[in-house]
């Protein structure tokens, strides 16, 4: 047996190699793993030391390495280091205590594979205050605000899911990025806590958009009607919401947002009133969290987006969290969704094979005397 041990780590090294070096990311998966000549050393991991907040002992990160832009990045405009500068990429990403291994190893990501790290702010959307210590200890020079979000807020709109995860509050502040962030920013990419980027994400950013408020890559062959329950297609003034549209599946762990065009047609309020129609009392309508109003909202008007920027399920399914490989085709982002996350597996060391790839970004341990 112990060759296939042997096996299995040499698979695992070969998978992490593939994702990390960036002249094989043009590769489809199976064929990148099988050119293993390829295969080249990532440096830079994990170097530097740095405790987190002072008043949180169990959230301890190590700094990351600095990130300085390429000579050919567009120079900072007359802003400076403004929220409002033209020449920003602007992400937004939740942070909370359950998740924030995740979201720092998301953010650890993107500053690794993006070529003008320091052109790129984020905005945090937070739960805890002291949370913002973390990230400002593990990024130092990272250009970022965080912004509290309320979450009696929407309490009140939330209904019971098939996962606890998916009731919390914060998992529903996508909903009001438009509200939320300063009114010059004109387009935000939002991601999930549960994902790394292994591209470019200017290269994100750039997607055309259209006459669309969201842009994401769409699953058409999936079975749509699942996201609802039978109530909802029975009742023909709700299911008649769909007509004249061609509605996909998207998920909402990756999206790219027009917020001119998301306040202009006030599409908060359009997901609030589903979320409203859910909670009536007349029977629910949808039995996962904060991706069914989405769909109702936006599936059928949704600029699509290369599935190469979220390679998503990587999480298993919402109860089992099993482990499950990599769609065909090439990949700028792996996308844990589902109730398996790779920290809690890794750390039981009982990790899926795809989990190493997860592994090098992470920041998370005690730190190291002086």
């Amino acid at each position: 047996m112990l060759w296939v041990v042997r096996l299995s780590g040499l698979c695992s090294f070969a998978m992490v190699m593939v994702v990390l070096s960036p002249s094989l990311q043009s590769f489809p998966p199976a064929e990148a793993i099988r050119s293993s000549h390829y295969l080249r050393l990532y440096g830079g991991y994990g170097h530097h030391v740095a405790a987190a907040s002072d008043d949180s002992e169990d959230l301890v990160f190590r700094r990351a390495p600095p990130f300085h832009n390429a000579a050919e990045c567009e120079p900072p405009s007359a802003n400076g280091t403004s929220v409002c500068d033209s020449s920003l990429v602007h992400i937004a990403i939740t942070l909370d205590e359950e998740y924030l291994r995740g979201s720092i190893a998301a953010v650890h990501s993107v500053l690794a594979h993006t070529r003008c790290p320091e052109s790129v702010f984020f905005h945090f959307l937070v739960s805890e205050p002291s949370l913002e210590p973390v990230v400002r200890s593990a990024f130092p020079g990272l250009r970022f605000k965080a912004y509290h979000f309320d979450p009696e807020r929407v309490r009140g709109l939330i209904s019971t899911s098939v996962r606890q995860a998916l009731e919390q509050p914060l998992n529903y502040a996508r909903n009001y990025l438009a509200d939320i962030l300063e009114h010059c920013v004109r387009r935000v990419i939002y991601l999930d806590s549960d994902l790394v980027v292994v591209d470019d994400i200017a290269k994100l950013w750039r997607t055309e958009l259209g006459s669309r408020a969201v842009g994401a890559p769409e699953y058409c062959h999936a079975n749509f009607t699942k996201y609802f329950t039978d109530r909802f297609w029975s009742d023909q003034r709700l299911a008649s919401t769909f007509a004249g549209r061609r509605p996909c599946y998207f998920n909402t762990g990756v999206m790219v947002l027009d917020l001119v065009r998301w306040r202009r047609a006030g599409y908060t309020r359009r997901i609030e009133r589903w979320m409203e129609v859910q909670k009536s009392g007349s029977g629910r309508i949808y039995e996962l969290g904060s991706l069914p109003p989405f769909l109702l909202v936006f599936s059928g008007h949704v600029a699509p987006i290369e599935h190469r920027w979220n390679q998503h399920g990587l999480g298993g399914d919402n109860v089992r969290g099993s482990c499950r490989d990599l769609h065909p085709g090439p990949v700028s982002l792996l996308h844990w969704s589902g109730s398996g996350k790779p920290w809690v597996r890794l750390d039981s060391i009982r990790p899926c094979p795809l989990d190493h790839l997860w592994a090098p970004y992470d920041l998370y341990g005690p730190a190291a005397a002086s």
